[in-house]
């Protein structure tokens, strides 16, 4: 990214958060650069899963959005205000251009939390090709006043309800290692883990490197 893009970025977001969040995000942006060598991955055999589905709680319901004509102008308001609009903005088009899927999970009416899946590619290169019935699960977030209430894990266990109505086959999901309440996220629901990698693209080739590939004790 360049130094005159990340300005911009967290002057953007200070204007509309305020300092002491401001500080908070610069944190995380800190983990994540001297963490983000290796991601931590997971996946789920839909047509394995044996356990009926959970009914939503009466106060929760979660949509699909296949576009930004979709959206109502509240939900894209506050999905667009997590970082600076105009380039949250630009990456939603390009992921609804790819045929993704936007699921919003909305609390008494209420947007709390959002994520977004792909079926039969990646919007960058992945560590590994995806077939046609499989998808992946991208850049789950939830806002900060629903936080701790399981949200996510309510809104990856509907898409993965309505996913294997589908006729879909497998689920991926990654998580950067520095990221725990992501990965802890896909430990409750129905994915497993599957590997630690880290991967780098050079000229338009992506390289792999996998440094665990079985669980151990500690990813459940």
């Amino acid at each position: 990214m360049a130094i005159s893009t990340a300005i911009s970025r967290f002057s953007d977001y200070y204007r509309r958060n305020g300092f002491l969040a401001t500080i908070r995000r610069a944190g995380v942006a800190a983990k994540r650069s001297l963490f983000s060598g290796r991601s931590v991955l997971f996946y789920c055999d839909l047509a394995k899963q044996t356990a009926p589905p959970r009914d939503l709680p009466s106060f929760l319901a979660v949509e699909r959005k296949k576009s930004l004509a979709d959206l109502g102008p509240e939900d894209l308001a506050a999905m667009t205000s997590v970082w600076n609009p105009k380039l949250v903005l630009k990456v939603m088009k390009e992921r609804f251009d790819l045929g993704a899927s936007a699921w919003l999970i909305k609390s008494r009416g209420k947007l709390a939390g959002y994520g977004w899946t792909l079926r039969g590619r990646t919007v960058e290169p992945h560590f590994f090709p995806l077939g046609q019935d499989d998808v992946q699960f991208i850049d789950f977030h939830v806002f900060p006043k629903f936080r701790g209430r399981g949200i996510d894990w309510f809104l990856m266990t509907e898409i993965l309800r309505q996913l294997a109505a589908d006729g879909i086959i497998r689920a991926h999901g990654e998580a950067g290692e520095w990221n725990q309440a992501s990965i802890a996220s896909f430990k409750m629901s129905s994915f497993h883990f599957l590997g630690k990698a880290k991967k780098w693209t050079v000229l338009g080739r992506t390289y792999v490197r996998w440094s665990q590939t079985r669980p151990s004790t500690t990813e459940g």
